[in-house]
């Protein structure tokens, strides 16, 4: 009746080690149609089973099929406001899926939006935007969006620093520091260069980025078996489908987690930190912390340093006014300085004691923020 295959049946209840036994072991079709040209994969996504889409697009489910209605599976995802399942089409997908149209002529983002899942249509309208990004990366304007704000970055803090050095430290208009003030003067700027330097290790640093399993499903032979013999993992053989990535091909490692700014899978993934323009995982999260704190403690020392400069101006008359007066007129580098140091400084501290809770709690920011999705981390709440 209406023309369900096993593969159907259990795409449409979520049975996702069912699915894998009868495509393993039976050798089941994974991209069987039925009478109305849906395939598992569109049950799969209408019902909103995440790991029922992560395994059937890692057999090479075909995205593109689209039934009677002209839908294609993230169409139906996007009907019923499946989130999570528009997450794993779109990460494991290309642009053409968002664009594709069904037969009354809507996108799957516009059906979102005339199903009032707002949240949802804001999401593949903003995929959209970052896969045309993407596809554009060949354009100088794709090239320099690669490049993420990591050069402006170093930019403010070497501009920051030789305003430092040439406004208060060697400032004309303030008083001669001592040996001891110099010394603590001069150690500000030696911690912000060495957190320049971490800086630099953390962008360029590989962050632990897992090697891709891209199989050619085209170039297959007849005789060949449809899984790849990494679908026998024992993560997924306990039923962690979770840790299947269906766009890079692999079984991740446990709190490993894919990236969709660059397109890998990273060990401990934290976050992708555009001021870096890099991931932050297992491999350079270290780095990452200790440019906070280095930089944390330069902008305390050359915050603190600068105030007492400026204070220290001698005046015939020395009311509150008359130092504001002069440090705007006379003190401009210093005062512009004190200014930026002072609101950079709250930014960075709250990042890095945050950094710094997370770490002694040995948990990522990734894993803050979707504590339910994570069943290792469930018993810990």
């Amino acid at each position: 009746m209406y023309g369900y295959q096993t593969t159907h049946v259990a795409a449409q209840f979520g049975q996702t080690a069912f699915l894998y036994h009868i495509v393993s072991k039976w050798n089941a079709d994974p991209d069987v149609l039925d009478n109305d040209g849906r395939s598992p994969l569109h049950w799969a996504a209408y019902k909103g089973f995440a790991d029922c889409i992560r395994l059937l697009i890692f057999l090479d489910a075909y995205r593109g099929h689209q039934d009677k209605e002209g839908c294609t599976p993230l169409h139906w995802a996007a009907i019923r406001g499946n989130l999570e399942a528009c997450t794993v089409l779109v990460q494991a997908g290309k642009k053409e899926d968002l664009m594709v149209t069904d037969n009354t002529g809507l996108t799957p983002a516009q059906l979102a939006s005339d199903k009032n899942h707002c949240q949802l249509a804001f999401f593949l309208g903003n995929a959209r935007r970052l896969l045309d990004r993407h596809c554009d990366g060949n354009s100088r304007l794709g090239k320099l969006s690669k490049l993420g704000l990591a050069p402006v970055l170093w930019c403010v803090i070497f501009v920051l620093l030789i305003t430092y050095i040439h406004s208060v430290i060697l400032g004309p208009n303030l008083p001669k520091l001592t040996a001891a003030s110099g010394l603590l003067a001069w150690s500000g700027v030696f911690l912000a260069t060495a957190g320049l330097f971490m800086f630099y290790r953390c962008s360029s640093k590989d962050p632990g980025f897992i090697r891709m399993n891209l199989h050619d499903s085209e170039n297959k032979k007849d005789d060949e078996p449809l899984l790849n013999i990494e679908i026998n993992h024992p993560a997924l053989l306990a039923g962690n489908w979770s840790q299947l990535c269906a766009t890079c091909k692999i079984v991740r490692p446990l709190r490993a987690n894919h990236c969709s700014t660059c397109n890998r899978c990273v060990e401990q993934f934290d976050h992708h930190c555009p001021w870096v323009s890099n991931c932050i995982g297992k491999r350079n999260k270290w780095e990452f912390f200790i440019f906070l704190v280095l930089e944390v403690l330069a902008m305390l020392i050359t915050g603190g340093i600068t105030l007492t400069r400026i204070l220290t101006v001698p005046f015939a008359h020395p009311s509150f006014r008359a130092r504001i007066q002069y440090a705007f007129t006379h003190l401009v580098g210093a005062t512009s300085f004190l200014v930026v140091d002072f609101v950079l400084f709250f930014i960075v501290f709250v990042l890095t004691v945050r950094q710094a809770n997370q770490i002694s709690r040995n948990i990522t920011t990734n894993e803050m923020a979707n504590t339910m999705r994570y069943s290792y981390l469930r018993c810990r709440w």
